[in-house]
């Protein structure tokens, strides 16, 4: 009998049903490979979660993303049971979940990140933060929960501001015209770059990620071999500095537009990168000659005990 393996999906953030799709393709590629996999859904009940690993697992599989399983609070939990579990661990999931902490240590590591500012709800709605065209996202959500674009001539983002619902502080960031790319590092190698057009919205926002269709995946990206090699060098870096490891992804703006300066942004890393039919990661490996069940089966075996 192979590795027995606790697979925790679900959570209580947003993206909970992102999370379910990522647990049950992770969960089939590993029983179809002799593993011996115990799903859970995980809630807010820490000593059911703790029944549930018992017996103990070899490894935890953690396909949780969002607040609670990204943000190193099941990475903490799992470190005092001393179970080894995939993706990063706490320290490193708390500074990339938190974005403005993720830029201070980009910034500090030389990486390019746009401008930004952070502000309180009420604050922003006595003026505008920056020139638009701007973006207001969360400090602490993944999957583009809460993110709003704002133009020039748009007025009605102070009335999502008056209902804001994901914490006391709005990160605000100028608006990058161009690309969208992404950076897959799988340990100690960036994989490849992917350019992502959303087809279903103006960006790359929940329905784009998520819907059949939403988005087209183009891998390689399109782009000039020495910008595709800044991207991976990059994403790699993004990801040592914030101390992730096994699988992660850098997300970044390249601006090629007209009249625009041709330099990569990078906005934020990904340390539970989603895992489903539709995700980016696995599209990336594929193209690098990784199967998405190769994939899921390296991330088990270099799962770590942290605690």
């Amino acid at each position: 009998m192979g590795k027995t393996v606790a697979l925790l999906m679900g959570g209580w953030s947003p993206e909970r049903e992102v999370s379910l799709s990522s647990g049950r393709e992770c969960a089939k590629a590993l029983v179809d490979h002799g593993y011996c996999v115990n799903p859970i859904d995980v809630g807010r009940d820490l000593p059911s979660l703790i029944a549930a690993l018992d017996p103990r697992p070899d490894v935890v599989f953690n396909a949780l993303h969002g607040v609670g399983g990204e943000d190193g609070t099941i990475q903490g939990v799992l470190d005092m049971l001393g179970i080894p579990y995939t993706h990063s661990g706490l320290r490193a999931s708390a500074l990339a979940m938190h974005k403005p902490t993720a830029k201070t240590l980009f910034r500090a590591a030389g990486l390019p990140v746009v401008e930004d500012l952070v502000a309180r709800p009420e604050d922003l709605l006595l003026c505008d933060p920056m020139a638009a065209p701007f973006v207001i996202k969360p400090t602490n959500q993944g999957s583009t929960v809460g993110v709003r674009i704002v133009q020039i001539g748009d007025n009605a983002w102070r009335e999502v501001v008056k209902e804001w619902r994901f914490g006391d502080e709005i990160l605000v960031e100028r608006l990058v015209p161009g690309r969208e790319l992404t950076v897959a590092v799988m340990g100690d190698r960036a994989l490849g770059v992917c350019e992502i057009i959303p087809r279903a919205s103006s960006f790359y926002d929940y329905t784009a990620k998520y819907s059949p269709g939403g988005s087209e995946h183009l891998v390689p990206a399109p782009i000039p071999p020495q910008v595709y090699e800044e991207a991976l060098d990059i994403g790699l870096r993004a990801h040592l500095a914030l101390g992730c490891c096994g699988v992660s992804r850098a997300d970044l703006r390249y601006d090629d537009t007209p009249g625009g300066d041709g330099r990569l942004y990078l906005l934020e890393v990904n340390t539970q990168p989603g895992m489903t039919p539709t995700s980016l990661v696995p599209d990336i490996a594929r193209h690098a000659g990784i199967g998405f069940d190769a994939l899921v089966m390296w991330i088990v075996e270099n799962a770590l005990c942290r605690g």
